[in-house]
């Protein structure tokens, strides 16, 4: 028990230091690259963020699981909405700017929706999949071009480190993160079974979030230093990189079949948390936050969604 205790109490550590060096590597390699903050968040650090959403998928789909690989990347996305941006307007409230309305709403919508109907007949297959991977290339292409077309849109604190720093920072940042979020997870699991909790409440819980543990540290980390375009950006792009790349991968392995409970209550959720931030962000369009208030709204909505999964699991 006492090496377990150790095991969070490190990879809590770990966490809060590479987040750090993470983020600041981050905005220290997109100053020198000419890309906005908004913008690689959207793509590298949302792409190393979900990480481990993507090695769950692949062994999931080849140990014969996909379906779980389904259930992890919209699980994810709930969690990355109301979890990691809940918690992080807590800490700090967030801006809204105009780009996120003209722009990375409106096509992570998009995203969610086309999935929603590529899922409709509860099958995908590696047509699907190959539709869902075109979507994605899609969307990284249209987050470029709308950033050549306004770089003054967003204009944010950055670290000052050389290019080789913040590349070096970035990697190694994103590497203890994925290490510290395992050894925390690990410890906590067996604290939970040590204590008699069991695999089913273990699963919906501590598993569910340790796979977010990147995407909350690194977006939490940003929004106080102010740069919260990373925090943003990071949150949207790993929810798009959850539904159009994350839920390709089993399918591009073996044809998977989607349970409607996945379909309609789960993903449900994750459209109606998308539709919503979407409708914050239009009634912002000339200036707004996401505030402390609406933060615990979203953390209260994911404490009753964790509540509904026991409940009809039991």
């Amino acid at each position: 028990m006492f090496i377990a205790i150790a095991a969070v109490l490190v990879g809590l550590g770990l966490l809060i230091w590479s987040a750090d060096r993470f983020v600041d590597g981050a905005s220290a390699t997109a100053k020198h690259l000419g890309m906005s903050p908004m913008l690689i968040g959207l793509t590298i650090v949302a792409f190393g963020t979900s990480a481990p959403e993507m090695l769950v998928s692949t062994m999931a789909a080849l140990e014969g699981s996909p379906g779980l690989a389904i259930g992890n990347a919209i699980g994810s996305n709930i969690a990355n909405i109301a979890l990691v941006l809940g918690a992080t307007a807590l800490v700090a409230p967030i801006p809204l700017r105009g780009n996120l309305v003209r722009t990375e709403l409106p096509i992570l919508t998009v995203a969610t929706i086309g999935a929603g109907i590529i899922m409709l007949d509860h099958y995908l297959d590696i047509v699907d999949s190959l539709l869902l991977l075109f979507g994605l290339v899609l969307c990284l292409y249209l987050f470029k071009r709308y950033q050549q077309q306004h770089p003054e849109d967003q204009i944010e604190p950055m670290a000052d480190l050389s290019l080789k720093a913040g590349i070096t920072w970035f990697i190694v940042g994103l590497v203890v993160l994925a290490v510290g979020s395992r050894i925390l997870v690990g410890g906590a699991v067996y604290i939970a079974t040590a204590l008699g909790v069991s695999n089913m409440i273990i699963g919906l819980t501590i598993i569910a979030i340790g796979t977010s543990l990147p995407e909350l540290a690194a977006s939490i980390m940003s929004a106080r230093k102010g740069q919260h375009g990373i925090a943003l950006g990071n949150i949207i792009g790993s929810n798009i990189f959850n539904l159009l790349g994350v839920m390709a991968i089993p399918a591009l392995i073996s044809p998977v079949v989607i349970e409607a409970d996945a379909l309609w209550r789960d993903y449900g959720l994750m459209l109606a948390l998308t539709l919503f931030i979407l409708v914050l962000g239009f009634k912002a369009r000339r200036g707004g936050t996401i505030t402390r208030i609406i933060g615990g709204l979203l953390l209260l909505i994911y404490v009753m969604y964790m509540l509904l999964l026991y409940t009809n699991a039991t």
